[in-house]
């Protein structure tokens, strides 16, 4: 039988990730309906009712009703919109792939316009709603702030890359930033899978459960999509490395220290914490083990371009756990949450934060190559401007 190549790896990828935006479109749209008018359809609600039991959805739907009260509009707002981003998202994508380049770029200022007013939704009802009355509390509420910053400082970078001339630039930003909005469907297979997994569990437990590493999944998966789209072996202007062995040792050494506090602290939070605890290491071990493969391939098979993006967001990972530990206990003073819900916020956000500063790392490592190749070139002398022929 023969093996798949990495074209059909990555052809398998952009079908299963437009099936999945596609058949997330209309449960987005239709989500908040019934928050609005009783008994209008929802898509969503009718599968998980279908998956899971109606009684599962009855259950979340009376806890929602409270947080979404006051901010309903722009929360349909948000979630239209957000239906609509799910089918440019693809769109986007396979007119980058084609080159066609006229549609990608009116497209794409269709998808920032989109993004910017879509969050401005979710901003309203994060603004109008207090942390500890967010849906599965304040935790969850700290992640999706993080994610709507997230979101947009992505996309604004991705559309001055693409003003700078940086398509390389843009193309990363652009999919870390439509990894960002992937959470919203990744979260709702969670809803359907995890009670086959741990029954008994509501869909607020499940949201505790899916923080703690959707934040992770997505921005890995835009790391795994820039690399298989980048098959440049060097990038002119960059030379050596701004990870070298010693930060990468240190890193390591910082990221097992706070690992292991958080692993000890969660443990103390008896069958909750355990599982917070195992919806974070397991993800994150197998994140680790890709980068450091990765890397370390790509060193032996002499692309160091690739093999520096690999160090750096590997870096970045494993400083995501010494960023959580400083996050939980600011998080725990200023909102005054008690230990387990700071711990959870902060391990949440970690390696979210750490890869869209890794991502920044390379855009200013291309940024500085540039600004190196300009100085490399010689102005000419003024003998060679005097001795010039008038025109």
């Amino acid at each position: 039988m023969r093996r798949p190549t990495g074209t059909t790896w990555r052809r398998l990828a952009v079908i299963a990730l437009t099936a999945v935006c596609v058949g997330y479109a209309p449960i987005a749209m239709t989500e908040l309906w019934p928050y609005a008018r009783p008994g209008a359809p929802a898509y969503g609600e009718w599968v998980l009712a279908h998956v899971v039991s109606p009684r599962y959805v009855a259950d979340a739907l009376a806890t929602r009703i409270g947080p979404y009260r006051h901010s309903l509009v722009p929360m349909i707002v948000h979630s239209v919109l957000g239906g609509v981003l799910m089918l440019l998202g693809p769109a986007q994508l396979l007119t980058a792939v084609r080159r066609r380049t006229r549609l990608h770029r009116v497209l794409g200022v269709v998808f920032a316009v989109t993004v910017y007013v879509s969050m401005a939704g979710a901003g309203l009802y994060l603004a109008r709603t207090a942390p500890a009355d967010a849906f599965s509390g304040a935790a969850f509420w700290i992640v999706l702030a993080t994610i709507l910053a997230g979101t947009v400082m992505s996309v604004t970078f991705g559309v001055l890359a693409a003003v700078g001339g940086f398509p390389d630039l843009h193309q990363r930003w652009m999919l870390l930033c439509y990894g960002f909005l992937m959470t919203a469907p990744l979260l709702r297979f969670e809803w359907g899978g995890l009670p086959m997994l741990m029954p008994g569990l509501s869909m607020a437990e499940i949201n505790q459960l899916a923080t703690m590493h959707l934040g992770s999944v997505v921005a890995f998966g835009a790391l795994i999509a820039s690399r298989s789209l980048d098959r440049r072996r060097k990038v002119a202007g960059v030379s050596g490395t701004w990870a070298p062995a010693p930060v990468l040792v240190l890193a390591q050494l910082a990221g097992a220290a706070a690992l292991a506090w958080i692993a000890r602290a969660l443990l103390d939070h008896g069958a909750p914490g355990r599982r917070l605890l195992l919806a974070y290491l397991l993800p994150y071990a197998v994140t680790y083990a890709v980068m450091a493969v990765r890397a370390r391939r790509a060193g032996l098979e002499g692309r160091p371009w690739a093999r520096e993006e690999w160090r750096l967001h590997w870096v970045a990972l494993c400083l995501a756990p010494v960023l959580s530990v400083g996050a939980a206990p600011l998080l725990e003073r200023s909102l005054g949450l008690d230990a387990l819900t700071a711990l959870a916020a902060g391990a949440a956000i970690g390696c979210g934060v750490t890869a869209f500063m890794a991502t920044l790392a390379v855009s200013m490592r291309v940024l500085y190559a540039r600004e190196v190749l300009k100085r490399a070139v010689p102005a000419p002398s003024s003998a060679a401007r005097l001795s010039a022929p008038a025109s």
